[in-house]
């Protein structure tokens, strides 16, 4: 007699203790009805923590059903519609591709299987989905309601959570001196998002979370009106709660209160901050303007007169190459009246003087390039000298005598002995190669002029040097470092 394989689905939709104890019950409930049943139980896959409206993020439900398509088991038991899914579609397809596969899906609760036809299951499943939009609107008044009464984040920098108060954050006096410093470093001193950023990371400070600062989370925090004490609340809404498609709403919708307990930036600075944000998202092209490497100046060449980056003209073969106003270029002369053209070599001459005039010490410039060089390669190499190979040679040594005293068989040395000498041989291959790559720094590092006419190949290299070029109108060029 056969004896069929069974597997078992369950999911919680939030990840909170109560719920997580109910998946481990549900679990538990599986095992034993499975048992109970004369089946052999395949597996119980189970998904915490996620709603039932998408199947995107259901992890366990994809494994399920391509484990299904390979025929690992051959009935599948659900405790009730809605543990299932809670979309109406995705419930019918899921069930319909089952049921092509010969597996038979049986709900527990319902005491219904896809044997009884879709008529049934199908009315169940618009009623789990019509329960899933009914709580969807309960979930978005009580939030409306928090919001208008000014909800704070559950995590933001410079502020503890207090535990079960929506309304009120304890200043984290730690984090809140790092702010000020981040609003000063901009506002005052001159640096970029990018320059703080750095700067925070070589000092090993780290972000809420454990991460390294970069150039959008100091963006966050320089346009953050928390720290000007305003809470900004309903920004976007959930357009469709089966897709979770957000929209933003106009600003006339937001709920706006203000809190000067949690007020650690004054009115003038955030301003001055937010003018600046603002300013320069002009100055540098933000607007319309994607991350590009590919020449020399992509991205760099900023319009003075509608924002956009210039793009590069090269004809006959390259003897002509010169940049232009994306905006003009694309859009037309109505949309910009910026004619200018850029000779690429002169802008290249021109980039290289002002360069080498601004390094005071050039001996001392080269061996930083030098060192830093080597550096990137030994952190790319994954090793810094031949200890590395010799700790592993140690390891070997030590696994013979283990042979040799009986402590481990032939076969389980032969196999360790290969890791090794596999690890040994990477080691060695990458130790060769930073010697080598040593060699060439120091042989072609030479001279300031040549590094420069290196750098200025490549755009990703330019922007260490240069910020951005703004370019008017007027044929007036200026070059932002």
């Amino acid at each position: 007699m056969t004896v069929l394989r069974a597997a078992a689905y369950c999911r919680v939709s939030t990840d909170k203790d109560e719920q997580l104890s109910s998946l481990e019950n549900q679990k538990s409930f599986f095992e034993d009805y499975v048992r109970r049943n004369g089946y052999v139980l395949y597996k119980i896959y189970a998904d915490e923590g996620i709603s039932g409206t998408k199947l995107k993020n259901r992890t366990a439900f994809k494994l399920m059903m391509k484990e299904a398509e390979n025929g690992c088991f051959d009935i599948l038991f659900v405790k009730d519609i809605s543990r299932f899914a809670r979309n109406a579609v995705d419930f019918l397809q899921s069930i319909r591709e089952l049921k092509v596969l010969g597996i038979q899906c049986r709900f527990v609760n319902s005491n219904l299987s896809t044997e009884d036809g879709e008529f049934t299951l199908g009315i169940l499943a618009l009623i789990a989905q019509e329960e899933s939009a009914n709580l969807s609107k309960r979930v978005k008044f009580g939030k409306a309601k928090n919001a208008e009464n000014g909800k704070v984040p559950n995590v933001v920098y410079g502020y503890n959570k207090i535990a079960g108060d929506l309304f009120n954050l304890e200043v984290n006096d730690k984090e809140t001196k790092i702010v000020k410093r981040i609003f000063d470093m901009y506002t005052e001193l001159g640096y970029g998002t990018g320059a703080i950023a750095e700067c925070l990371n070589n000092e090993d400070l780290r972000t809420r979370r454990g991460c390294l600062w970069s150039q959008n989370a100091i963006g966050r925090i320089l346009t953050n009106s928390i720290y000007n004490g305003v809470i900004i609340n309903g920004r976007e809404e959930v357009k469709d709660f089966l897709t979770g498609r957000r929209i933003r709403k106009d600003k006339s919708q937001w709920h706006i209160k203000e809190n000067d307990t949690l007020k650690i930036i004054s009115d003038e600075q955030f301003e001055k901050a937010a003018r600046m944000m603002r300013t320069n998202g002009i100055k540098y092209g933000r607007k319309n303007k994607k991350a590009s490497y590919k020449y020399a100046f992509s991205t760099l060449i900023i319009c003075g007169e509608c924002g956009y980056s210039f793009r590069r003209i090269s004809r006959n073969n390259g003897k002509y190459i010169k940049w232009t106003c994306g905006g003009a270029n694309t859009r037309g002369k109505c949309f910009c009246k910026n004619s200018l053209r850029i000779d690429e070599k002169e802008l290249m001459t021109a980039i290289k003087e002002y360069i080498i005039c601004n390094i005071s010490d050039k001996d001392a410039f080269m061996d930083m390039v030098r060192a830093e060089v080597i550096r990137q390669t030994e952190k790319q190499s994954n090793i810094n000298n031949e200890a590395d190979i010799s700790k592993l040679k140690r390891q070997r040594a030590k696994l013979i005598n283990m042979y040799e005293n009986d402590i481990i068989e032939m076969h389980e040395l032969k196999e360790r002995l290969y890791e090794i000498d596999i690890i040994i041989e990477k080691n060695k291959y990458q130790y060769n190669n930073l010697e080598k790559t040593k060699n060439i720094v120091n042989e072609y590092l030479i001279d300031v002029n040549k590094l420069i006419d290196i750098v200025l190949q490549e755009n990703i290299f330019i922007k260490n040097f240069v910020k951005g070029i703004y370019a008017e109108p007027s044929g007036l060029v200026k070059i932002i470092v």
